[in-house]
């Protein structure tokens, strides 16, 4: 292998590589995590879209890996071209998987064609660069390898760093990609034109030049676009004109309809209010009420109820319903997003929806996660108990998003059975009971699995002929559009505590406060379902 004409020594001319190395390592992994989110955000299903960009792109690799054979005889050329098409694939790829799901309803195809492609391309990189190293210096294979996969691993670490710590609080996902796919043609193109310039012709300068310029751009070019590109998808998305689209470093919140001189605090010009959270409804104002009242009323309403904790309901909702009863001395809020207790405070939609909840002096907001507070709030009981509570409200995401299984595991509810006082009430939402009766019942199991008594019951989840939120989400309307009811389980430590009356019937505390057509259900349990642990968190 003839060494290359380099306009420098061998040894920074083996350091520029290796920092090329780096670059396009910390690029590439960048673009991975990048479709990862992204899907997850689109999908929900964080567990399968994870799987499926990794096992896509790790594949992906080996046969670019292979491909890139043919090019090593012409490395300079070849690096610099495929750094120049991953930059502007990898660069544009949020931004087309969001353009599909908001204008075609489906992104998965597009997923796995990028997570091809720019596997493919990141597979063709290393035998490249390992040709350009050699013809540097000529050294041992090994010592080679092994300073190459160090610059490639760092600058994965680095890039793993980057995205969710700087890329995403600071430029968000689609300028992300796109200022991420800026920083790999440069560091690709620079290396190329300058540092093995000698290796091209004048005539394959020109066209990688002219290539390189072309898709800085059109990265640049996307940049400038994507503000209104944001606007009209969202405008697709979510059928209206977003009012509030925050990014709050936890989640995505969009809010449509309600405010500006509403007479109604349920609607305003822009129509019923409605509440996304990572582009999934969350709230609707037309129906939010009776998922709330059916969530709150049997647990508040069938005892004492002086002291509450509601674990989420950042949105006030549940807490207004809480509210409602005069006994009630104390509520604390868990919620992990104080960006949306935030916006439930300030937004004068919001706010007039949840009658101003979390000001009231009784109101307490503690930003954690669920999780982690009802366990250090175990440990305090254990030594030195303070009172435990006498009701506890679960207002948290869908049982079926898998970023939420730990919040409908075996382990959660021991540690809600443990800050019940005797005689509390414990209420979660466990899912539409017709549309998904394994994910209902498995809740149902885990909840006796934890040693509490339980009643399932069920509520309209439907107003007018439409669903509070599509199938995939939960909270305020976790049914899609074939589901027709709301599912519930209220729960203690003995059945007693829930005031159960003999038969199928459901306690006067469910019936009375409650709109009509709340109904219980028993004798439709799905025999044999396992306890949800964490460490076997799918529901089926």
């Amino acid at each position: 292998m003839r060494p290359a004409r380099l306009p420098v020594r061998s040894g920074p001319g083996r350091l520029l590589v290796l920092a090329a190395v780096f670059v396009c390592a910390a690029c590439g992994l960048v673009y991975e995590l990048e479709l990862v989110a992204l899907a997850s955000y689109l999908t929900g299903d964080s567990v399968t879209q994870s799987s499926v960009v990794l096992s896509v792109m790790v594949f992906a690799m080996g046969i670019g890996a292979l491909l890139a054979k043919r090019l090593r005889c012409r490395a300079a050329v070849g690096f610099g071209a495929i750094e120049a098409g991953l930059a502007l694939v990898g660069g544009c790829s949020a931004m087309a998987l969001y353009a599909c799901f908001a204008w075609f309803g489906q992104s998965r195809a597009v997923l796995v064609g990028f997570s091809l492609v720019i596997g493919v391309l990141i597979g063709a990189e290393v035998p490249l660069l390992m040709t350009l190293i050699q013809r540097v210096r000529q050294q041992d294979a090994g010592g080679a390898v092994a300073d190459l996969f160090a610059a490639d691993y760092v600058g994965a670490l680095v890039g793993g760093l980057a995205f969710p710590f700087l890329l995403l609080p600071v430029l968000g996902q689609l300028t992300g990609a796109l200022a991420t796919g800026t920083v790999n043609a440069a560091a690709g193109g620079a290396l190329v034109l300058w540092l093995f310039r000698r290796d091209l012709t004048r005539r394959a300068r020109r066209r990688l030049l002219a290539v390189n310029a072309l898709v800085l751009v059109l990265l640049a070019a996307g940049v400038l676009l994507v503000a209104p590109f944001e606007r009209a998808a969202r405008h697709a998305v979510y059928g209206s004109a977003a009012r509030v689209a925050v990014q709050t470093g936890v989640q995505e919140v969009v809010m449509t309809g309600g405010p500006e001189g509403a007479q109604d605090a349920r609607k305003g010009s822009g129509g019923p209010l409605a509440l996304y959270l990572d582009g999934r409804l969350e709230v609707s104002a037309d129906n939010e009420s009776g998922y709330h009242q059916a969530l709150v009323g049997p647990a508040v309403a069938g005892g004492p109820h002086g002291r509450v904790v509601v674990l989420g309901g950042g949105d006030g909702l549940a807490v207004r319903e809480v509210l409602r009863h005069r006994a009630v001395r104390s509520v604390t809020v868990v919620e992990l997003d104080p960006g949306m207790s935030d916006l439930a405070r300030t937004d004068p939609g919001l706010s007039a929806l949840n009658h101003h909840a979390l000001d009231d002096p009784r109101v307490t907001v503690v930003t954690a996660d669920a999780f982690d507070w009802l366990r250090a709030a175990s440990a305090r009981c254990a030594r030195r108990c303070d009172g435990p509570y006498d009701v506890i409200v679960s207002d948290l995401p869908d049982p079926r998003m898998t970023a939420g299984t730990k919040l409908y595991s075996q382990e959660f509810y021991g540690l809600v059975a443990r800050l019940l006082a005797p005689g509390g009430r414990f209420a979660v939402h466990a899912g539409p009971p017709e549309a998904r009766p394994r994910v209902f019942w498995t809740v149902e199991s885990t909840l006796r699995s934890a040693g509490l008594a339980t009643v399932p019951y069920e509520a309209p989840g439907r107003h007018g002929g439409e669903s509070a939120r599509p199938v995939s989400a939960g909270g305020s309307g976790a049914s899609g559009p074939a589901a027709r009811y709301w599912g519930f389980i209220l729960a203690g430590h003995h059945a007693r505590d829930l005031a159960a009356a003999p038969g199928p019937r459901l306690p006067a505390a469910v019936r009375a406060p409650l709109p009509g057509g709340v109904r219980p259900l028993s004798g439709a349990r799905i025999g044999g379902l396992p306890p949800s642990t964490l460490m076997h968190p799918r529901y089926g």
